[in-house]
């Protein structure tokens, strides 16, 4: 007798429809055959399906199994097929009549008595139930709060496989998952940290203000203790909230991580990501035999900061050209090739020389001038292309540390930030991008038109810092930032001034 019920699989971040067939006639030996590209861990589920239909009272005749995994030329991970499969096998035995499967998309994993445990990508597989046609969704306890914010799709949570046999056959009701987005929003959209909390560095604080506001990548360049880590990690807490459509985004590259928290929905805040300089190419931009996403993908929507740049790999360095420019990243293989999304923003931060003292008037600087330059140039000149503001941080001063003042906090610089987005927003309208960082050079010509005395200005910076063009196309991209905070449409010579004193690797490299 046959068997069917349907089931979804993850490919990249995007789910793919996955019809589970169950094929059973009488042996005299009991055995199982799964075809259809399982992989190690799919391959297992057979015997853990047997020990929890005995775990949970029912029979199963001595019976030969042959299980397909539809399509056939789609490679299967995980152990998401084992409810499946388990209802496939009591469908083909003739031990229960499923009523409404063909209605619903089943997925989780089984545990040996029978508990229905939480599986990756619930939320692509809601997203593609729902673009279907489907009616519900049976998932796992652990992730309906994650699939139920898929509006259109009843999403049924289960917690043991007799609970989705009951749903199925019409002896149990389950409620399905209702969720208020709007108020998951208003609960979790809170960071533990505050801009506020950082003393000083108000020119530095500026900086990160106008980046924010642009989606501009910057690097950080100072001594130890000065607060470079304590700034990046607060960039978030200034940037827009995240939209309804960038949470799902993000969500999904947690999800089929493995990285979204039990019970969670949506993810509300930011992402901010730190990887150790030690990561290797596949932690940081994403792979391995079965790839998956990477750092940069799991900074999609955020912020990805990478302190001690120079002590980097080489390699992990150029790795991150292609996704900064692109905004996401593709991963190549014999048998697949998997893209994921890396929309993010570029934080980096650097001592100003090996020692770190290079720039700090308390303490000697011991390193020559040709280490503090071959240790500049461990940074390759194609990626600082790609970062558009360079400041100092210097040590703090007493006075700051000391002072009861208190500092700005984050909620009033987001108001700004989200005001210049907004007029960013505005102008750009029908271009296909969304921030000044994003603009080509055809672009910069058109909406970065400067006034005489800006002209002027930049024109002496170029002779007497020695700017090459790819600095000037970053200086009129970074005053264009700094006119939208400002509300204004034309780019002034005091935006210009700021904008060179963000060079700071310009003019002592170049």
């Amino acid at each position: 007798m046959l068997g069917k019920v349907h089931s979804m699989g993850v490919y990249g971040i995007e789910a793919y429809p996955v019809e589970v067939e169950v094929y059973v006639t009488r042996s005299a030996l009991p055995r199982a055959t799964l075809v259809g590209l399982p992989d190690a861990s799919v391959k297992e589920s057979i015997d853990r399906v047997r020990a929890a239909l005995r775990s949970s009272g029912y029979y199963l005749p001595t019976i030969a199994a042959t299980v397909n995994l539809a399509p056939a030329d789609r490679r299967k991970e995980g152990p998401a097929f084992e409810l499946p499969i388990a209802l496939g096998l009591l469908q083909a035995t003739d031990s229960l009549r499923l009523k409404t499967d063909g209605r619903y998309v089943v997925v989780g994993e089984l545990a040996l008595d029978g508990r229905v445990r939480p599986v990756n990508g619930c939320l692509s597989m809601a997203l593609h139930a729902r673009e279907r046609g489907f009616d519900g969704l049976i998932v796992p306890m652990d992730n309906a709060r994650e699939a139920g914010v898929v509006e259109g799709l009843d999403v049924i949570p289960v917690s043991h496989l007799t609970e989705a046999v009951g749903f199925l056959t019409g002896s149990q009701q389950l409620k399905p998952v209702r969720l208020d987005v709007d108020r998951i929003f208003r609960e979790a959209r809170t960071y533990d940290v505050d801009l506020s909390e950082v003393q000083g560095q108000h020119h530095v604080k500026r900086a990160i203000e106008v980046a924010a506001a642009g989606a501009h990548n910057i690097l950080m360049i100072g001594p130890p203790g000065a607060g470079k880590s304590m700034l990046a990690q607060r960039l978030c807490t200034i940037l827009p909230n995240l939209t309804l459509d960038e949470s799902i985004e993000t969500t999904m590259v947690y999800s089929v991580s493995g990285l979204l928290q039990p019970g969670t929905s949506l993810m509300a805040v930011r992402p901010f990501r730190s990887p150790h300089h030690s990561v290797s190419i596949a932690g940081l931009v994403g792979g391995g035999t079965h790839p998956k996403p990477g750092e940069i993908s799991l900074a999609h929507h955020g912020v990805l900061f990478l302190d001690e740049l120079p002590e980097f790999g080489h390699s992990a360095l150029e790795s991150l050209r292609q996704p900064v420019e692109d905004g996401h990243i593709t991963i190549s293989r014999v048998n697949m090739t998997v893209t994921y999304p890396a929309e993010f923003m570029l934080v980096a931060a650097m001592n100003p020389c090996p020692c770190g003292h290079y720039t700090d008037p308390r303490r000697q600087c011991r390193c020559t001038p040709r280490q503090i330059q071959s240790y500049r140039r461990r940074i390759s000149g194609p990626l600082l292309d790609r970062i558009d503001i360079h400041v100092d941080v210097p040590p703090l001063e007493y006075r700051d540390l000391a002072t009861s003042r208190p500092a700005e906090p984050s909620d009033a610089i987001r108001e700004r930030v989200v005001e210049a987005r907004r007029r960013q927003l505005d102008r750009f309208a029908g271009v296909g991008f969304f921030a000044n960082s994003r603009m080509e050079r055809r672009h910069v010509r058109r909406y970065c038109q400067l006034d005489d005395d800006g002209r002027l200005l930049l024109r002496q910076a170029m002779d007497a810092l020695g700017f090459s063009a790819r600095a000037y196309d970053k200086i009129l991209k970074v005053a264009r930032t700094i006119a939208d905070l400002e509300g204004s449409d034309g780019i002034q010579a005091h935006h210009v001034s700021e904008a060179i004193n963000y060079r700071t690797l310009d003019r002592r490299l170049e």
